[in-house]
């Protein structure tokens, strides 16, 4: 037999696995709607440890402060926490006034939060709201989409 009809199946397989199209669109839709989902869970919880914590979502008014001016915007975060959690995440350093400032704005608090209780499993930082909310049960039933 020659060289050439040896190697023609071995041409063939090249050829066909070169015409095949990548993931099936089902497949990827299938992604899509699962990080969909998965997206929309996570918001919604958060927007529900917000409504707990203080009342509503969104950016307020006015500056929200609990606790006897221990704790800082929507998600009621310490300043401390933040400090510690933005070093953490993002290497950099903030003082007492710029982590207050970011609590207080809501879309970097809710990212932080999504990163506390997503990320590092932290929704022992909002022990009534926890419970209240069943937050570990819920966090448990996201991650596991």
């Amino acid at each position: 037999m020659s060289f050439f009809f040896r190697s023609v199946p071995l041409a063939l397989f090249i050829v066909a696995g070169c015409t095949h199209a990548s993931p099936a669109p089902v497949a990827t839709q299938a992604l899509d709607a699962r990080a969909i989902e998965i997206e929309a869970r996570q918001d919604d919880l958060l927007r529900q440890l917000a409504e707990c914590e203080s009342g509503g979502t969104g950016q307020p008014d006015r500056p929200i402060v609990g606790g006897r001016g221990a704790y800082f915007g929507r998600f009621q975060f310490a300043p401390r926490t933040v400090i510690a959690f933005v070093r953490e995440r993002d290497g950099r350093d903030l003082s007492t006034g710029q982590a207050i400032a970011l609590a207080h704005d809501y879309e970097q608090a809710m990212a932080l939060a999504e990163y506390v209780i997503f990320e590092r499993d932290g929704v022992h930082h909002w022990p009534a709201c926890n419970r209240k909310l069943g937050l570990s049960r819920e966090v448990a039933a996201i991650k596991s989409l």
